[in-house]
């Protein structure tokens, strides 16, 4: 079944840092076509104007350097938008920014994390494995991603179940009911990627912030399989609306 995803971008990779690596939308497709080359992707910068339509199947709304608690119309009315797509059915997921979008403007509390900056690679307990894990093969204990963050979320929406954690981000990812599935780290950030944007935030981080995030990238990183994951429960036949259903809709 092909896969019409859309990008919700909320920010940009820095100007300096493009030239290496693109933009968040060309590193997300490179991630999803990389593991299967049907799903097409189309992008919407949501700074400047949502989608008119739910053109498509699902939706990913990106990382960002704001806070979702910041006062700013945009991110209020793609909140209004994620919670139409939901009510519509279609899948959400939701990367950093967008994982505290989800539990900010859906029941939850995002704040600034006590521990500080989560840079580098961080390592997350999988403490509950969906079905959409087990279509993948049996899941491993932990999930090491990419992260950079400095908010986090301390409580649920309702009825979200927690499937990662950490000691030093106690809700790594949740799911929220057959629609949304969430997760604080990046899966589309690459360790390379990683290192240079700490050596641009290098004396924001504070030079021991900046020297664990280093010394993490020596880790392995599960990207391809998360990204696995996030197909099968994509393709979850309980709630990805096929084109003939919506068109039956109108």
């Amino acid at each position: 079944m092909t896969l019409h995803l859309g990008i919700l971008q909320t920010d940009s990779v820095l100007e300096d840092l493009q030239p290496r690596f693109g933009d968040y939308p060309s590193m997300f497709e490179q991630l999803f076509r990389a593991q299967d080359p049907t799903v097409t992707v189309t992008t919407y910068d949501v700074q400047r104007a949502l989608p008119e339509t739910l053109a498509c199947d699902a939706y990913l709304i990106t990382g960002c350097k704001l806070s979702v608690y910041d006062d700013l119309p945009w991110i209020r009315d793609l909140a209004d938008f994620v919670g139409r797509a939901i009510a519509d059915k279609r899948k959400i997921l939701g990367i950093c920014f967008g994982h505290q979008l989800i539990a900010h403007f859906f029941g939850g509390r995002v704040a600034p994390a006590p521990v500080g900056w989560a840079v580098g690679v961080q390592t997350s307990d999988l403490v509950k494995t969906p079905r959409w894990m087990e279509a993948v093969g049996k899941p491993p204990e932990q999930l090491h991603l990419v992260s950079s963050h400095k908010d986090q979320v301390e409580r649920l929406p309702h009825g979200a179940e927690v499937f990662a954690r950490s000691d030093f981000c106690p809700i790594s990812g949740f799911t929220l009911g057959d629609e949304v599935l969430t997760i604080q780290g990046h899966p589309e950030l690459s360790t390379d990627y990683s290192e240079a944007l700490m050596g641009v935030r290098r004396e924001l981080l504070g030079e021991q912030v900046y020297q664990a995030g280093m010394d993490s990238l020596q880790q392995q990183t599960d990207e391809k399989l998360f990204t696995r994951w996030m197909l099968a429960f994509l393709r979850d036949s309980s709630a990805v609306t096929q084109p003939s259903e919506r068109a039956a809709r109108g």
